[in-house]
């Protein structure tokens, strides 16, 4: 799994400096984080429960500067709690993930 994006990259750097095998861990841990929450966003029967999994994905985001995943945050905060269209778009980010190399 690898999320492409050059300030993420320097994040997990900053975090793991040179050794990869804790690049992949922290990488995995972001990818799972961001699938449980993908996950508890599309299985929200309340606003609460909505803007919960929301900001935690706002907040996953801004810890590893994942630029992409802070927009989609932002757009279920801003938008409608139940939302499809933006779990959709979470999930398919979330998907990604798993198949970046």
């Amino acid at each position: 799994m690898a999320y492409h994006s050059s300030d993420f990259e320097a994040a997990i750097g900053a975090a793991a400096g040179a050794d990869e095998a804790l690049q992949a861990e922290l990488k995995a841990a972001f990818a799972q984080s961001v699938a449980r929450q993908a996950d508890l966003l599309g299985r929200a029967r309340c606003d609460g429960n909505w803007l919960v999994a929301a900001e935690r994905l706002q907040g996953l985001a801004a810890s590893f500067h994942a630029h992409e995943l802070a927009a989609l945050a932002r757009e279920a905060l801003e938008g409608a709690p139940g939302d499809p269209g933006i779990v959709v778009r979470i999930r398919n980010f979330s998907e990604e993930l798993a198949f970046r190399d």
